[in-house]
């Protein structure tokens, strides 16, 4: 029993990132769509094609819409390393303030020896 809950605290942990979360709709999209369509668009070659087109008139048609995005997209994750950066910094130099501040105090309250 006691080595079940640190694998169960570990799969949990797992399972909560959304780094595995999305993985695991990537492939659950892809057997449900693969159990759908796959029987039929990769069977039939002339499916296959028409797709492939109706795909790329429809990225042409959007195309600027497409780029508005990615660069919003892109400058939204721009702006969010960089608010990261800055929390690290910031907790980096609370960190090496309170290591500097009971060194400090250990110095100033050891009595002197007596010797």
């Amino acid at each position: 029993m006691m080595m079940e809950e640190p694998a169960r605290h570990m799969m949990g942990g797992m399972m909560s990132s959304p780094m595995t979360q999305g993985a695991m709709m990537a492939a659950t999209g892809f057997a449900a769509g693969r159990g759908l369509l796959g029987g039929v668009l990769l069977r039939n070659p002339l499916l296959l094609i028409g797709a492939g087109l109706v795909a790329g008139y429809l990225v042409h048609k959007y195309e600027k819409e497409i780029v508005l995005a990615a660069s919003k997209a892109m400058g939204m994750g721009k702006d969010f390393v960089l608010q990261q950066k800055e929390h690290l910094s910031d907790l980096v130099a609370e960190a090496q303030e309170q290591e500097s501040q009971p060194a400090a105090a250990a110095q100033t309250d050891t009595p002197p020896s007596q010797g």
